[in-house]
């Protein structure tokens, strides 16, 4: 990527997410106990799927989500805490490009593994005898390897348009992260049409996405042939899944949909993506599935006897 684009830009000006040093403390503690959530409440939930053989389809698939919340997070959380008190926000050309990247291979994969997580819900609660044939090892693999080569296309398809553009003006992205909304306004040509590409590639997927999952769930959750006993245990088992997908596809939405966006909205729905989302969804998953909160009482008690026999 050594300026393959001919850019005169170097380097972009990032937007500072407080002023006064109290609310620089009080971001730092905020972001950073945050992470630190994120970082033990996810690698938790794949220690337990990994060691305590959680491996039926739902677990490895819960596994693999806690990565790429992992991932998505640590693209821009890290730098954002290091930048709180710097006094000048700068990333480098070629930064600002691989974050843009890895925001949207993460965002991809994460979007795809929702929907193969609302399709294992809707086999083992409508075709219960045929779950663990349909949703076989081999089908797992498959399916998770697809998440990420539909994350890969969608990041390379909007990043080979932008690493092209000619930045030569103003470098100031007005965000506290690089995204290809932002950074394509700065080029120094017409972009409209490009950035009605980057809307529909992201903003339009991610609504009709939401839209299918939603519509999926009322079907399950309204199927008259099942007794009302089986319909509030599926409810119980989709309302974790479902409080996820929506705390991913809103902000989404407003980031790459809403015709109005605004830097103090767009920098609140990002927070909620990258810090809020990643941070409860373990909290969600655990407290809403009995075998998980078991299955972490047993690695709890294998860790606390390893710890007294060593």
């Amino acid at each position: 990527m050594d300026q393959v684009n001919g850019s005169a830009v170097t380097e972009f000006v990032l937007l500072g997410l407080a002023q006064p040093l109290g609310m620089q403390f009080f971001l730092f503690f905020i972001f950073f106990l945050f992470y630190v959530g994120i970082i033990l409440g996810n690698l938790f939930i794949v220690f337990t799927v990994i060691f305590v053989h959680l491996h039926s389809p739902m677990y490895i698939l819960l596994a693999n989500l806690s990565l790429i919340d992992l991932g998505l997070s640590s693209t821009t959380v890290p730098r954002t805490i290091s930048d709180l008190f710097s006094d000048c926000k700068v990333i480098s050309f070629h930064s600002c490009m691989i974050q843009m990247f890895f925001i949207h291979i993460m965002g991809g994969v994460e979007m795809v593994l929702l929907m193969v997580m609302a399709y294992d819900r809707y086999t083992a609660i409508c075709k219960p005898l045929h779950y663990l044939i349909i949703m076989n090892p081999k089908m797992c693999v498959f399916l998770v390897v697809a998440a990420w080569v539909i994350g890969v296309i969608h990041a390379v398809s909007q990043f080979v348009f932008v690493i092209n553009l000619p930045f030569c003006g103003p470098n100031n992205v007005g965000s506290y992260y690089c995204d290809f909304p932002q950074v394509i306004k700065l080029a120094c040509m017409d972009t409209y049409q490009l950035e009605f590409v980057v809307t529909a590639n992201s903003g339009f997927i991610s609504m009709a996405t939401f839209f299918f999952l939603a519509t999926l769930y009322i079907i399950l959750l309204t199927v008259r042939k099942h007794s009302w006993n089986t319909l509030s245990k599926a409810l119980f088992t989709l309302s974790a899944h479902i409080t996820v997908v929506g705390l991913f596809f809103a902000p989404c939405m407003f980031l790459y949909v809403w015709p109005f966006p605004t830097k103090s909205f767009d920098n609140f729905f990002a927070i909620v993506d990258f810090v809020v989302t990643p941070v409860l969804s373990p909290a969600i998953y655990t407290l809403r599935n009995k075998d998980m909160k078991v299955a972490m009482r047993k690695l709890s008690q294998q860790v606390a006897s390893s710890r007294e026999m060593a």
